[in-house]
């Protein structure tokens, strides 16, 4: 006779909620949330406020907190995991650094975010798009197609406001401007969030260290980085930094690695999962 008094291994196996990048959606996990669904797990692909179908909302990180505790009151009980690309790799670990995070929690998966984003860097970054998104207003003005900057989607690349930015250096733990660059190639469905997204989102990462949040996390974190991400900069900090954690590099792979090598990244997916499981 078969013994009932052990817990099956399946039961174990946390469900996922996955959060996206600046300016995409949660259209962007469907790869992976196919994936881990296969394999067993419940899975939810959120979307932050300012994107997706919560695109009307202006961004704010407690807005974000919001997102991520609804996402997991409506899963069913039982251990959950993070996994989250750049912003939303960055609000995965200020959400498990909490004081007073949910018990359910039992790992983080954080891809493209091992740049501090606490530093002067990044408020000047944060700056410049805001000067872009006011100057695509008034040039519409000007013309006469008067558009607010939340509905104009300003046609200005990430590396064509490097070079203005040559003598500026990053302060201790913050990242280097000219090396940030945001999920450039993620595109969400039929919307594309404007730069004023952009400005809000740094407005409440730059206050903020993702070194503390790690510091400050009682769960495993997986850090996974596409091998030719400039925002690879803090991986060896943030690895120091974790009470429990693993650093995988995933080769031929920019910074939206989920995007770019989402064979690869599910295998490394499947991994983290079957850590965090073994630990739940």
């Amino acid at each position: 006779m078969t013994s009932t008094s052990h817990q099956n291994p399946t039961d174990a196996r946390p469900n996922v909620v996955f959060v996206h990048g600046m300016r995409t959606s949660g259209a962007i996990w469907e790869s992976q949330v196919e994936h881990v669904r296969a394999a067993g797990h419940e899975a939810v692909a959120i979307d932050l406020p300012a994107h997706g179908s919560r695109r009307h909302d202006r961004f704010s990180m407690d807005g974000a907190f919001e997102a991520l505790d609804d996402a997991v009151a409506t899963l069913p009980s039982g251990p959950v995991a993070l996994v989250g690309l750049s912003l939303g790799g960055y609000t995965s670990l200020a959400w498990a650094a909490r004081p007073g995070a949910t018990d359910r929690l039992v790992g983080v998966l954080a891809a493209g975010c091992t740049s501090d984003p606490k530093g002067k860097p990044v408020r000047l970054y944060r700056d410049v798009a805001k000067t872009v998104a006011n100057a695509a207003y008034l040039g519409r003005r000007l013309t006469g197609r008067v558009v607010h900057p939340s509905t104009h989607r300003a046609r200005l690349s990430v590396p064509s406001l490097k070079p203005s930015f040559r003598s500026l250096r990053s302060t201790p733990g913050g990242a280097d401007l000219r090396q940030v660059e945001i999920a450039p190639r993620q595109t969400a469905e039929m919307h594309r969030p404007t730069w004023d997204v952009v400005t809000d989102a740094l407005t409440h990462l730059a206050g903020r260290s993702s070194i503390a949040n790690v510091r400050a996390a009682q769960v495993p974190l997986w850090f996974v980085n596409g091998a030719r991400d400039a925002m690879r900069i803090g991986e060896q900090q943030h690895l120091a930094a974790a009470r429990d954690g693993a650093l995988v590099v995933i080769p031929n792979a920019g910074h939206d690695v989920s995007v770019e090598a989402p064979s690869a990244f599910n295998r490394v997916l499947t991994r983290a999962l079957s850590d965090f499981t073994r630990r739940a």
